[in-house]
């Protein structure tokens, strides 16, 4: 049972040192060659939103904002991938992502 409570401790002290860089950690997704840029923290927090002159358009802006949700996506889909490297060991030490790889938890 100590030994069960050691591995627990320290898988919790692991997926607080992942989540810290995660939130310390920025990501950028893009849309339109670059025209629109997104950055997102590790957490998922939109920190900047970019806009070329060049892509705006005042005759379209549907182009424009169909842009911004794009750069948006692909900011979350490298957070979301990032997450995946950065949890995935732990949750895969441990069972595969059960509670300390022991069934029914």
């Amino acid at each position: 049972m100590a030994q069960l409570m050691k591995q627990a401790q320290k898988m919790q002290q692991q997926l607080a040192a992942a989540q810290a860089e995660l939130a310390a950690a920025e990501v950028t997704g893009s849309a339109g060659g670059g025209l629109v840029t997104a950055t997102m923290t590790g957490s998922g927090e939109l920190t900047a939103l970019t806009i070329a002159p060049a892509a705006v358009d005042p005759d379209d802006l549907e182009t424009l904002q169909d842009l911004v949700v794009a750069a948006v996506r692909d900011a979350n889909r490298a957070v979301n991938e990032l997450a995946a490297t950065t949890m995935g060991p732990l949750t895969s030490a441990f069972g595969g992502g059960s509670a300390l790889g022991l069934p029914g938890l």
